[in-house]
């Protein structure tokens, strides 16, 4: 009967766990900018490029330079801005560009017209094209203030217990044994990027973390990220809230950017550009991690979705970009997503990207198993996935009213496992991003045999650390 009762209520609230999307009850309006493409381009080469390998302070910052040196990593060619030259000639055809992809080498161009997608491809420079976005006839506004509480309510204090509501979720991977040797991220940088961040400018609880910037990466980008969903307000309190008694998050000493790559008004593929271009930001600045709730297969558009067989890693334009990160010598966390109890049940991208850490979800109740929304592995080239699993179902959260929640999806177990990422990664400086992501493999409860539900299992962080420190003793 009780786990009867608990499917029932995952049934229920699945139609939130799937994307960063909340409902709101506002009437569809107009779609202002009329109709319009937005294609991708794909640029030839960089050369001729003003930027050079040997100057990287010019397009890098200090920081992210650093973690590369520190780490023993190349700049290389992928790093270098698009070619200025290359933008001058597509801007002079009267089109408008709206993004670009040093990684990848593209360029986002919306269109009016979309017959004007072949006088782009007749450029030299230019050597395809894709049609990555359609304008919708009406859309649903998003961008809605919402009132919040100063305080969090004296019930949802836990009394003599610390970690307050957050306790049983970071016990269970050891990661207040980080904390209390004092790894509680101090000196490092994590990019969250999603789709909104509700009253995180407001709500007092928040006023506390060390939030070094945001930006916004749709376009249109929105009137204020802190007014659309508050699906990057719960993630973010997971790993930054501070509230001793009432709610500690997993990396509460760490910095973070906030970065809004999710548009929440159409579903379409051009949501791979904006976090590619996220990412990539989020690598310039210095940032040692990227938490991201988010994943795709299934667009609004057919022939714009994904297949199972592109869940290889490499086929998905934001798994190429998602790849890429630990060879910056950065640490992605990315949710495994919440289509186990449908018809796709595997992994979205960019989960299927290797040397990053995709996280399942488990139950919060003793004894654990696999969350049933948990999307399952592994990807399409046998690589096992997920590669670890955290509480999901539920997880205490604090929410864009400023009140302690319980939320189920791997949405909030990732953030979970980022946090104490962080931490991990604190004490062990000396160690490489796909060094920190193996050792947390190894640590896992399932390492020996792995399975395409739980993976390597449950991490366990102490032990982690301390194999790490072993290592670097011998």
């Amino acid at each position: 009967m009780k786990q009867l009762l608990f499917i029932l209520t995952i049934l229920l609230t699945l139609p939130a766990l799937c994307a960063a999307r909340e409902p709101h009850v506002n009437e569809r309006v107009k779609y202002k900018q009329g109709p319009s493409f937005i294609y991708r381009l794909y640029l030839t080469d960089k050369k001729g490029s003003p930027y050079s390998l040997n100057h990287p302070g010019r397009y890098l910052s200090r920081r992210s330079i650093e973690r590369r040196k520190r780490q023993q990593l190349p700049i290389d060619s992928t790093d270098l801005p698009v070619n200025s030259r290359y933008l001058r000639l597509i801007e002079q055809r009267g089109v408008n560009i709206i993004g670009q992809s040093r990684w990848q080498n593209t360029v986002l161009v919306r269109l009016k017209d979309s017959t004007m997608i072949h006088h782009l491809e007749q450029l030299a420079c230019v050597s395809g094209s894709k049609l990555v976005w359609i304008a919708p006839d009406s859309i649903t506004p998003t961008a809605i203030k919402t009132p919040y509480h100063d305080d969090f309510e004296a019930r949802d204090s836990a009394g003599s217990v610390e970690y307050g509501k957050s306790h049983s979720q970071i016990r269970l991977l050891q990661g207040h044994r980080l904390h209390h040797i004092g790894l509680t991220g101090q000196d490092m940088m994590i990019a969250v990027i999603d789709g909104g961040f509700k009253n995180v400018d407001r709500i007092p609880a928040f006023q506390q973390i060390d939030i070094c910037g945001h930006k916004d990466f749709v376009n249109p980008a929105s009137p204020s990220i802190f007014a659309e969903t508050d699906h990057g307000t719960k993630v973010l309190s997971a790993m930054a809230i501070n509230q001793p008694f009432f709610y500690i998050g997993t990396a509460p000493s760490a910095s973070y950017w906030l970065l809004r790559s999710e548009d929440q008004q159409t579903e379409q593929e051009i949501e791979e550009d904006y976090w590619t271009m996220a990412a990539e930001f989020a690598d310039s600045v210095g940032c040692d991690l990227i938490n991201s709730s988010l994943g795709y297969n299934e667009y609004d558009y057919p022939w714009m979705s994904h297949r199972l067989s592109h869940l290889d890693g490499r086929t998905a334009f934001v798994s190429r970009s998602a790849a890429l990160l630990a060879s910056k010598g950065v640490v992605l966390v990315n949710s495994a997503g919440n289509s186990g109890m449908g018809p796709w049940k595997k992994i979205g991208v960019p989960s299927d990207a290797d040397n990053i850490l995709t996280v399942g979800a488990i139950t919060a109740d003793e004894p654990r198993h696999i969350a049933p929304f948990s999307s399952v592995g592994p990807s399409q080239d046998g690589r096992v996935k997920p590669d670890i699993v955290a509480i999901g179902a539920p997880t205490f959260l604090v929410n864009g009213r400023g009140v302690i929640m319980e939320d189920m999806g791997t949405s909030f177990s990732a953030p979970t496992i980022c946090g104490l990422v962080a931490c991990l990664w604190q004490g062990l400086p000396e160690k490489t991003a796909i060094e920190i992501i193996e050792l947390i493999r190894q640590s896992a409860d399932n390492y020996a045999h792995p399975d395409n539900i739980y993976g390597y299992g449950v991490p366990n962080f102490w032990q982690a650390y301390m194999k790490g420190k072993a290592k670097n003793d011998k």
